[in-house]
C-alpha cells in the first residue's frame, strides 16, 4: 500500500536504547537516517504524496500524484501560496 502520509520518506526517530553500551551504535545509525533526510531535501527530492499536509503553511512544496490527491493540474509540483496550491509543473 502506498504512504498515505507525507512525512513517510522523512525521518523518523527510534527510541534509544536503555543500555548505555549500545547508545554509540544508536546514534551512528541515527545520525546516518538524518543525513539521508537532509540529503535528499538538499538534492531537491520532492517524494509524490497522496494527502495534503495537515497545517499547510505559505511556501511549501509539494509533489502531488494526481489521482488521489490533485489540487487541480493533474500530478505534479505545487506551492501552497497561502490560499491555494498552485501547479508548478
Amino acid at each position: 500500500m502506498r504512504p498515505l502520509n507525507s512525512a513517510a520518506n522523512g525521518y523518523n526517530p527510534s527510541d534509544a536504547p536503555t543500555d548505555p553500551a549500545l547508545m554509540q551504535r544508536w546514534w551512528r545509525e541515527e545520525s546516518a537516517k538524518l543525513k539521508a533526510a537532509i540529503d535528499a531535501v538538499a538534492d531537491g527530492f520532492a517524494p509524490v504524496v497522496y494527502a495534503y499536509p495537515a497545517k499547510p503553511r505559505e511556501g511549501m512544496l509539494r509533489n502531488f500524484d494526481g489521482t488521489v490527491i490533485d489540487p487541480g493540474s493533474g500530478a505534479g509540483l505545487y506551492r501552497f501560496n497561502g490560499t491555494i496550491w498552485a501547479f508548478l509543473g
